[in-house]
């Protein structure tokens, strides 16, 4: 269930109250985005951006394993360089990631431009399916809506 409606009466200065203390406690928050009916769930962190950091954003995985993944990648990136658009990185016990940089961030990350302004950095952790394909190739599997890639795919980084 959603904040909001945990919180009825609530105003929205409440809930950027609560995200902000979640930064504060954690480093970090990550939201999270409902599936409607033609889109997929989506999520990404609030919080690396005050650090010299890219927030991340994941779409296509239940809001359960993208808020696992972005709290393990987010806890990486706070004590090691980003993965630099390109890669692919093998998670263990996860799927097999690759970076792709969020072309347009301001018009995803709704809570994360409110705290830092409409020139916040994203990288997107655009994840393989159970077969080990991307959604760029035929024969992906993923969610109903699939998995949108909110940039355009950078040359392969080794």
């Amino acid at each position: 269930m959603c904040w909001e409606c945990d919180n009825p009466g609530s105003t929205r200065q409440d809930y950027l109250d609560h995200v902000r203390d979640l930064i504060a406690c954690h480093g970090w928050a990550v939201q999270g985005v409902e599936r409607d009916r033609d889109r997929p769930p989506w999520a990404y962190t609030v919080g690396l951006t005050p650090r010299g950091q890219p927030e991340l954003v994941v779409t296509g995985l239940p809001l359960t394993r993208a808020t696992c993944l972005l709290n393990d990648v987010a806890s990486h990136v706070l004590h090691a360089v980003a993965p630099r658009p390109g890669e692919q990185v093998p998670l263990r016990g996860g799927p097999l990631i690759e970076i792709v940089e969020v072309a347009e961030p301001s018009a995803h990350l709704v809570i994360a431009v409110e705290f830092y302004g409409p020139k916040i950095r994203a990288l997107q952790l655009v994840h393989a399916d159970d077969r080990g394909h991307w959604p760029w190739v035929v024969g992906y599997r993923g969610v109903r809506g699939g998995q949108p890639v909110l940039g355009a795919r950078a040359p392969r980084v080794a």
